[in-house]
Protein backbone atom coordinates (compact mmCIF):
# COMPACT_ATOMS: atom_id res chain seq x y z
CA UNK A 1 0.00 0.00 0.00
CA UNK A 2 1.78 3.49 -1.28
CA UNK A 3 -0.03 5.42 1.66
CA UNK A 4 2.44 6.04 4.33
CA UNK A 5 0.85 8.36 6.56
CA UNK A 6 -1.37 10.84 7.16
CA UNK A 7 -2.13 13.89 9.25
CA UNK A 8 -4.55 16.47 9.93
CA UNK A 9 -4.36 19.57 11.89
CA UNK A 10 -7.32 21.48 12.97
CA UNK A 11 -5.46 24.31 13.67
CA UNK A 12 -3.29 24.94 10.60
CA UNK A 13 -6.38 23.71 8.59
CA UNK A 14 -3.82 21.08 6.64
CA UNK A 15 -4.82 17.14 5.81
CA UNK A 16 -1.66 15.74 4.70
CA UNK A 17 -1.07 12.44 3.31
CA UNK A 18 2.12 11.01 1.99
CA UNK A 19 2.77 7.63 0.17
CA UNK A 20 5.96 6.14 -1.48
CA UNK A 21 5.65 4.36 -5.26
CA UNK A 22 8.23 1.60 -6.44
CA UNK A 23 8.52 3.85 -9.68
CA UNK A 24 10.57 6.88 -10.47
CA UNK A 25 9.26 10.26 -10.33
CA UNK A 26 8.41 10.83 -14.28
CA UNK A 27 6.21 8.09 -14.39
CA UNK A 28 4.12 9.47 -11.12
CA UNK A 29 3.99 12.42 -12.75
CA UNK A 30 2.36 10.97 -15.80
CA UNK A 31 -0.43 9.58 -13.62
CA UNK A 32 -1.84 13.14 -13.23
CA UNK A 33 -0.85 14.81 -16.47
CA UNK A 34 -2.70 12.31 -18.35
CA UNK A 35 -6.34 12.52 -17.46
CA UNK A 36 -7.12 8.67 -18.65
CA UNK A 37 -4.61 7.57 -16.10
CA UNK A 38 -5.98 9.91 -13.46
CA UNK A 39 -9.71 8.47 -13.91
CA UNK A 40 -8.06 4.82 -12.82
CA UNK A 41 -7.20 6.40 -9.66
CA UNK A 42 -8.71 9.68 -8.69
CA UNK A 43 -11.58 8.10 -6.82
CA UNK A 44 -12.15 5.12 -4.62
CA UNK A 45 -12.74 2.12 -6.53
CA UNK A 46 -16.48 2.07 -5.71
CA UNK A 47 -16.86 5.64 -7.26
CA UNK A 48 -14.42 6.07 -10.68
CA UNK A 49 -13.18 9.30 -11.76
CA UNK A 50 -14.48 10.52 -15.31
CA UNK A 51 -12.08 14.03 -16.04
CA UNK A 52 -14.39 15.69 -18.91
CA UNK A 53 -11.69 18.66 -18.90
CA UNK A 54 -7.95 18.43 -17.95
CA UNK A 55 -5.75 21.20 -17.79
CA UNK A 56 -2.34 20.56 -16.22
CA UNK A 57 -1.17 23.85 -16.28
CA UNK A 58 -1.32 27.22 -14.70
CA UNK A 59 -4.30 29.08 -15.26
CA UNK A 60 -5.93 25.28 -16.61
CA UNK A 61 -9.19 23.65 -15.16
CA UNK A 62 -10.41 20.60 -14.65
CA UNK A 63 -13.97 19.02 -14.58
CA UNK A 64 -14.96 15.91 -13.02
CA UNK A 65 -17.37 13.15 -11.47
CA UNK A 66 -17.29 10.82 -9.45
CA UNK A 67 -19.96 7.84 -9.99
CA UNK A 68 -21.53 5.63 -7.17
CA UNK A 69 -22.16 1.90 -7.81
CA UNK A 70 -26.09 3.23 -7.60
CA UNK A 71 -24.85 5.32 -10.87
CA UNK A 72 -25.52 8.82 -8.73
CA UNK A 73 -22.24 11.08 -9.87
CA UNK A 74 -21.12 14.37 -7.66
CA UNK A 75 -19.21 16.64 -9.22
CA UNK A 76 -15.89 18.55 -8.62
CA UNK A 77 -13.68 21.25 -10.37
CA UNK A 78 -9.81 21.77 -9.99
CA UNK A 79 -8.41 25.48 -10.61
CA UNK A 80 -4.43 24.71 -11.51
CA UNK A 81 -1.98 27.71 -9.53
CA UNK A 82 1.06 26.34 -10.09
CA UNK A 83 2.81 23.34 -12.40
CA UNK A 84 6.64 22.61 -11.76
CA UNK A 85 6.71 19.61 -14.07
CA UNK A 86 7.80 16.50 -12.86
CA UNK A 87 8.40 17.94 -8.84
CA UNK A 88 4.89 19.34 -7.79
CA UNK A 89 1.51 21.55 -8.42
CA UNK A 90 -0.89 23.42 -6.43
CA UNK A 91 -4.68 24.05 -7.33
CA UNK A 92 -7.94 24.66 -5.72
CA UNK A 93 -10.48 21.55 -5.36
CA UNK A 94 -14.52 22.24 -4.94
CA UNK A 95 -17.62 20.58 -5.30
CA UNK A 96 -19.72 21.31 -7.93
CA UNK A 97 -23.64 20.63 -7.98
CA UNK A 98 -23.74 19.22 -11.70
CA UNK A 99 -22.30 18.78 -15.44
CA UNK A 100 -21.85 22.87 -15.18
CA UNK A 101 -19.08 22.45 -12.66
CA UNK A 102 -20.06 25.75 -10.91
CA UNK A 103 -18.53 25.67 -7.61
CA UNK A 104 -21.04 24.79 -4.45
CA UNK A 105 -20.55 28.33 -2.40
CA UNK A 106 -22.05 26.37 0.84
CA UNK A 107 -19.31 23.49 0.55
CA UNK A 108 -15.58 23.50 1.36
CA UNK A 109 -12.65 24.17 -1.25
CA UNK A 110 -9.28 23.59 -0.47
CA UNK A 111 -5.75 24.55 -1.74
CA UNK A 112 -4.02 21.72 -2.56
CA UNK A 113 -0.03 20.81 -3.41
CA UNK A 114 1.20 17.56 -4.99
CA UNK A 115 4.57 17.55 -4.33
CA UNK A 116 6.62 14.62 -5.50
CA UNK A 117 10.56 14.19 -4.55
CA UNK A 118 12.69 11.04 -5.97
CA UNK A 119 13.69 8.27 -3.09
CA UNK A 120 16.18 5.63 -3.35
CA UNK A 121 12.97 2.89 -4.07
CA UNK A 122 11.07 5.37 -6.11
CA UNK A 123 8.72 8.86 -5.67
CA UNK A 124 7.98 9.93 -2.43
CA UNK A 125 4.09 12.00 -3.13
CA UNK A 126 3.18 14.34 -0.47
CA UNK A 127 -0.54 15.91 -1.10
CA UNK A 128 -1.45 18.47 1.33
CA UNK A 129 -4.62 20.24 1.06
CA UNK A 130 -5.46 22.97 2.96
CA UNK A 131 -8.77 24.86 4.44
CA UNK A 132 -10.29 28.39 4.57
CA UNK A 133 -11.54 27.29 8.04
CA UNK A 134 -11.31 24.43 10.67
CA UNK A 135 -15.26 23.96 9.94
CA UNK A 136 -14.42 22.69 6.55
CA UNK A 137 -11.66 20.52 7.04
CA UNK A 138 -13.88 19.06 10.06
CA UNK A 139 -17.10 18.56 7.54
CA UNK A 140 -14.44 16.97 4.60
CA UNK A 141 -12.98 14.76 7.66
CA UNK A 142 -16.92 13.60 8.44
CA UNK A 143 -17.46 13.15 4.78
CA UNK A 144 -14.26 10.62 4.83
CA UNK A 145 -11.72 12.09 2.98
CA UNK A 146 -9.02 10.25 4.48
CA UNK A 147 -10.38 7.07 4.04
CA UNK A 148 -11.55 7.88 0.26
CA UNK A 149 -8.35 9.17 -0.21
CA UNK A 150 -6.32 6.85 0.92
CA UNK A 151 -8.46 3.96 -0.89
CA UNK A 152 -7.88 6.58 -4.21
CA UNK A 153 -4.08 6.45 -3.54
CA UNK A 154 -3.37 2.68 -2.96
CA UNK A 155 -4.84 1.66 -6.41
CA UNK A 156 -2.04 3.93 -7.98
CA UNK A 157 0.72 1.01 -7.24
CA UNK A 158 -1.31 -1.30 -9.66
CA UNK A 159 -1.49 1.19 -12.48
CA UNK A 160 1.98 2.25 -12.39
CA UNK A 161 2.76 -1.71 -12.71
CA UNK A 162 1.08 -1.95 -15.98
Amino acid sequence: MPVTNVTHDIDTRTLVITAEFAAPIERVWQVYADPRQLERVFGPPTHPATFVEHELLPGGKAHYFMTSPEGEKYYGWWKVLTVDEPNSFTFEDGFAADDSFEPLTDMPISKNTYAFEATDRGTRATFTGTYDSAEALEKVLEMGVVEGSTLAIDQIDELLAA
